[in-house]
């Protein structure tokens, strides 16, 4: 299964959880520019992955406000 295969497959709360912790280490510092870098890449990737989410959820709102309101 490839990285991208996983990722599809995060819900929200684990993409913002692992979100969480790439935040974490890049806080904590300590790490060489390359793992940084890398941390960064992923951090970016899980931002998107929960921004889709978000997206989704809002349309599934507007939908039901459409429905209920007529």
């Amino acid at each position: 299964m490839t990285e991208e295969t996983k990722d599809e497959r995060l819900s929200y709360e684990q993409a913002r959880a692992e979100l969480a912790s790439v935040v974490e280490r890049l806080e904590a510092g300590g790490a060489t520019l390359e793992e940084a870098l890398a941390l960064w890449e992923r951090g970016e990737q899980l931002t998107g992955i929960c921004q889709a989410w978000l997206d989704g959820a809002r349309a599934r709102l507007d939908a039901a406000r459409q429905e209920h309101t007529g």
